[in-house]
């Protein structure tokens, strides 16, 4: 039998190219190998948009079209919303009554983000309870393998923690998941930190050539590069780390290792390259928003695959809430 995978996106709206060499290629390469869901993570978003509700619906239509857009087929991957499976409400719920306080209040990214997230106040017990309700959501569907970063490992072992208290109480119900892990490039935002739509600093997929030209036009280089043949730092220069991630595999413009080289002595200037970056680009982006287009104007199309994939995803979810209740005795 194929592996199950669970995977999920909080629904903040458009997708980038951070979300599409991190986590989005991977996602569509898993879906043809493993037993696939993907979700469309509002509950979540709540946790910290609880205030001002009113963008949560609209961004879950344009996140799903983006996933449909690099690739997620509804016909091999389990495209569904969070909230509308009511099972996952309710395992958190019973999750939180084994949870311990402590363990939530050690979590590093919870402290984390209460550091960095300075204009909204996370100081409520949802925000806190986020890795229980993640919890939740992948042991609903008794997922085998979950793809993240190293940097969410820690989220996963949580999870595993959970699901083997669980069965310490109450009998052999979950099986712990594992992690997927699997190489990302990592794109800088056009000002060098990491991309986020928080930061303003993002390339949306299905960006205009307009769009791309302006973006790429204002993105940061070398300031000690002034003239052509002054010898350049491409360490600290983000087109040139646009350049590694694009140009691998075409034979239309010079290797990295070429661009590089020609960088630190001097033999090419910024203008060429940002002008080399924008065709790139503009290359990568031209199918998918056109692709893309077509999906946001049809509406009715993307309601479809979404109902479609609650309706498998409840099914599955059904049958593992039968058996917890059966293990509770309730």
């Amino acid at each position: 039998m194929k592996k199950r995978v669970l995977s999920g996106m909080r629904t903040t709206g458009r997708l980038h190219l951070g979300h599409y060499f991190g986590t989005l290629r991977n996602w569509v390469k898993l879906q043809e190998e493993c037993d696939c869901y993907y979700m469309a993570s509002d509950w979540h978003a709540l946790t910290t948009e609880y205030a001002d509700t009113s963008k949560i619906s609209e961004n879950t239509f344009e996140m799903i079209a983006d996933w449909i857009t690099v690739g997620l087929d509804p016909q091999k991957s389990v495209i569904f919303k969070q909230s509308a499976i009511c099972q996952h409400s309710e395992l958190f719920l019973i999750l939180s009554m084994i949870t311990p306080l402590g363990w939530l209040q050690r979590c590093p990214t919870y402290k984390d983000q209460i550091r960095e997230i300075k204009n909204k106040d996370l100081n409520n017990y949802g925000f806190l309870g986020y890795p229980v309700l993640m919890a939740a959501d992948i042991l609903l569907y008794r997922a085998n393998l979950v793809p993240v970063g190293e940097d969410q490992l820690s989220h996963l072992e949580f999870t595993r923690e959970i699901a083997r208290r669980f069965n310490n109480f109450y009998g052999e119900v979950f099986i712990e998941p594992t992690a997927k892990l699997s190489e990302s490039a990592k794109v800088p935002g056009t000002d060098g930190r990491k991309m986020s739509k928080s930061y303003g600093n993002s390339i949306f997929l299905g960006e205009s050539n307009d769009v791309i030209k302006e973006k790429v036009k204002n993105m940061f280089t070398d300031p000690l590069k002034i003239k052509k043949d002054d010898p350049g730092h491409p360490d600290g220069c983000v087109v040139i780390k646009f350049y590694k991630i694009f140009s691998e595999g075409s034979d239309k413009y010079p290797k990295f290792e070429q661009r590089e080289k020609d960088c630190k002595a001097g033999a090419i200037g910024c203008s060429l390259c940002k002008k080399q970056l924008t065709e790139m680009l503009s290359e990568f982006m031209k199918p998918l928003a056109e692709k893309r287009k077509k999906l946001i104007s049809d509406k009715a199309y993307l309601e479809k695959v979404i109902m479609e994939g609650c309706q498998k995803a409840e099914d599955c979810a059904q049958k593992t809430m039968t058996e917890i209740r059966k293990a509770l005795k309730f």
